[in-house]
This record gives structure tokens, sequence and C-alpha cells, in this order.
């Protein structure tokens, strides 16, 4: 029986993601949704494995997440993911996430926008950082950068540096989030899109779960080459 055990902790330490030369290790294994969850439970059926990507459907008009659950207690860290909206809608991802004290949503946490309809009047798509529940909790932004739609249906940054043809609305973009102490950063196909530094003390979190995030009905997404580095 000792050895039978021996030889399944061999295995599984075989079997466990290895890290490369640069430390990121391949936390989506391309075919299954092993060491990742769903939250709510009973929309699990909104993330499946297609064409070798992590696909989010949209079933209902409620927030669905896809939690990384190989460590639900990150602090600092580097994320890479690759992602394709293959319709409009309300999607992203969510870091340094825990569970929602006012019990309006399954988490409250720093939230990545990457979907094309955003979140407001006029806006298509908020390439932002922010609290999930951010009336709750106030957090101070260091940068805040939009790309809005006016009365013409024209497109025009607010500010700075990513430009709509930066952002191939069907294809696949990378995405990149480098959060170390009160410093968050995110960055788009490259670019510094949106930058964080929460001071606040009623609204800034250290640690916490890593999720892929889906809302409005009917929206897809896809997500590949998800990788994930620990930073000191």
């Amino acid at each position: 029986m000792a050895q039978a055990l021996v030889a399944g902790l061999i295995l599984a330490a075989a079997c466990a993601p290895q890290p490369s030369p640069d430390g990121f290790v391949r936390i989506f294994d391309g075919e299954t949704l092993a060491g990742w969850r769903a939250v709510p439970e009973q929309l699990r059926q909104s993330w499946s494995v297609q064409d070798g990507a992590i696909q989010g459907h949209g079933l209902e008009d409620r927030l669905a997440y896809l939690v990384y659950a190989g460590d639900e207690d990150l602090g600092n860290f580097e994320l890479k993911i690759r992602y394709k909206m293959l319709t409009d809608g309300n999607t992203g991802i969510e870091v340094r996430g825990r569970p929602d004290a006012t019990a309006k949503r399954p988490f409250e946490g720093y939230h990545a926008d990457l979907g094309h309809v955003g979140i407001g009047p006029g806006i298509l798509g908020a390439w932002d950082l922010h609290f999930a529940t951010r009336k709750e909790f106030p957090g101070r932004r260091g940068m805040r950068l939009l790309i809005e739609q006016d009365g013409q249906g024209r497109l025009e940054s607010l500010e700075g540096h990513i430009q709509v043809g930066d952002i191939a609305v069907r294809g696949w973009n990378s995405c990149r989030i480098v959060a170390r102490g009160d410093h968050l950063q995110f960055f788009i196909n490259g670019l510094l899109s949106s930058e964080l530094i929460d001071r606040g003390d009623a609204g800034r979190l250290n640690r916490g779960l890593v999720a892929l995030q889906i809302h409005d009905k009917g929206t897809v997404v896809q997500f590949r080459d998800i990788l994930l580095r620990r930073l000191l």
C-alpha cells in the first residue's frame, strides 16, 4: 500500500504543470477544464473547451465565473492570456477576487474588462481595472483609458496609448496583468491600457483568486495560452 501511495505521488508530481525557464506555468492544458471550477456551479454549462480554448457562453444575463482553483490566494503575480470575442458582449478577467461580503455578486475584486459593449452609457469597450463592487470599495485609480463611441458612431481614444486599430475585434488579442503590492497594470496587445495604484484602506485587496468572467446572455468568448508566474 505504501508503495502504491509513493507511486501515486510521483505520478501526480509528473503530471503537475511545470514552470518554463522564465517562471511561467501553463494553467490551462488546452483539452480539459482540469484545475478550474465554475462559480456559481449552476452555470457550469457556460464553460467548455472548444478548438483548444476555454469557451465562455453566456446562458443567462447574470455573472458566471471560471475560477483557477490551483491557487486561490494569489498576491503578486503576472498573468498572460490570449482571448477572442466571437460576439459582442460583456466579459473580462477577475484578479485578487474574494467572496463579496454584500452578497450582491459572487466576488469582489479587480476586474479587467475585455468586452466590446462596455460598462456604461456611450462606452464601447472599457479597458480598465476597477473594483467589481466599486460603489462599496471606491479604490483609487492611477489611470483610466477608455474607448468611447460618440453620437456619430465614431470611435476615439479618450487618453493615451491604446487605439481602436490596436484591437482585433473578432480576432485573437493578448492581455497581460501584473499585480505587485498596491500596483496593478493591464496591457492589451503589449500596450499599457490601464494602471491602478490602490492605496485605499477600505478597498485594497492584497491577495485572492483569478477567474474568467462572462455576463451577458449570448456573449461568446474564447481564452487560450493562459500562463501564470508568481512574483516576489
